[in-house]
């Protein structure tokens, strides 16, 4: 069961249940993949609403990896999930709204 309080969600990813988390780590990773100079930045980024399939695997793969799992960007954009890409929107909607609890769009 995941740790909310950590920021931790779970979902059903590749056939099975699985905890995401993105941990400062995992966030560094994500700064570098999106060119985001800090995590202001980088959360008025997820704040558009626009990302593309490629956000989503980076995304949701940083959150595995925060979780513990060994999953490189590849076998995450293979894996499968209910609700097709609304499923996939739906992962990395809650796994940011976890990490950043309402700050998306708020000043410092």
């Amino acid at each position: 069961m995941p740790n909310t309080y950590r920021g931790e969600i779970s979902a059903d990813l590749g056939g099975r249940r699985r905890t995401l988390v993105l941990t400062l780590g995992a966030l560094a990773e994500l700064e570098s993949a999106f060119g985001a100079s800090d995590l202001m930045a980088l959360a008025e980024r997820f704040g558009t609403g626009r990302l593309s399939a490629r956000d989503l695997v980076r995304i949701i793969a940083a959150g595995l990896r925060g979780a513990g799992e060994t999953i490189s960007d590849d076998e995450v954009a293979a894996m499968t999930v209910d609700g097709g890409a609304a499923g996939y929107v739906r992962v990395a909607a809650d796994l940011i709204a976890a990490t950043f609890d309402g700050a998306i769009g708020e000043a410092p």
